[in-house]
């Protein structure tokens, strides 16, 4: 492998990895130079079997061991020869002022985005999907797509505003699951779920709400074909009464009377996760 020793934070070649915990910084940087950035060998490894090709690899000198695991995923082309990735392998007080924290897992990949597939695409043979509507925390985003992914849901659709799954929080939160279940996201909030409708797929919003119908007799009596999309809304207010209202049918968890009226959105995400995929 290309292994590269750096011993000076400031050197260029580490840009990739500044600051991690900048958002601001890492948002430009990320849309600039179209990557994102895995954390830990397991998820590195995970994107690299999903498909995606590494810009670089950054190791700290503990983690050593961990090379011929990552070499033998990388492609032929990228383990060896003049198109090798490199790997920067640097002293822990490197790794630290270069990211801004104690790197504890020692493994970073810089990956290049692939572009997000059309939505037909996506749903093409799908039956279970979740959309996102605005949910905004990347640690949310990445536990729903690990919860759905987990859970067998075929899809995942996000709306305009929603947090990037390919941010290293989600990402690393997710344990790689954003890299294998099929997403895209919406260009139009406004009408974006005419598109879903259109496809055949019938509109559960979940909510609290009252005039909501229990999730599980909502998908009573659905048929193995049947599509259903579970519309997920923001951490505070929920869904917004733009999507309650194209909803097919307002959906709620069955809950004890004990004063809780709901679960975070995590938490909601995958009960409901369960009872859509066993309703098929």
């Amino acid at each position: 492998m290309n292994v590269i020793e750096i011993a000076d934070a400031a050197d260029g070649r580490l840009a990739d990895y500044l600051r991690l915990r900048d958002v601001n910084l890492r948002r430009s940087l990320e849309a600039e130079h179209g990557l994102f950035l895995a954390e830990g060998e397991k998820v590195v490894r995970r994107a690299l079997h999903a498909g995606y090709r590494p810009r670089s690899l950054l190791l700290t000198e503990r983690r050593r061991g961990v090379l011929p695991g990552i070499a033998a995923d990388l492609p032929a082309d990228l383990a060896a020869g003049p198109e090798a990735v490199p790997v920067y392998v640097v002293p822990e007080s490197v790794a630290e002022g270069v990211v801004g924290f104690h790197l504890h897992r020692g493994v970073l990949g810089s990956f290049h985005r692939m572009p997000l597939p059309g939505l037909g695409t996506v749903l093409a043979g799908a039956r279970t999907a979740v959309v996102l509507e605005d949910i905004v925390d990347h640690t949310n985003v990445g536990a729903i797509f690990r919860s759905a992914a987990g859970l067998g849901v075929d899809a995942v659709v996000l709306a305009p505003r929603c947090a990037d799954p390919l941010y290293r929080r989600a990402v690393r939160v997710s344990m790689g699951a954003v890299f294998t279940l099929p997403y895209t996201r919406l260009t139009d909030w406004y009408g974006g779920l005419s598109e879903l409708r259109e496809r055949g797929f019938r509109l559960l919003a979940l909510t609290p709400a009252p005039g909501s119908v229990l999730l599980p007799d909502a998908l009573a009596g659905a048929a193995p074909d049947d599509r259903h999309a579970l519309l997920l809304g923001t951490e505070g207010e929920g869904l917004s009464s733009r999507w309650l209202d194209q909803a097919d049918v307002r959906v709620r968890i069955p809950m004890a009377e004990r004063d809780v009226d709901s679960l975070n959105v995590t938490a909601a995400a995958a009960v409901a996760c369960y009872e859509l995929v066993r309703s098929h």
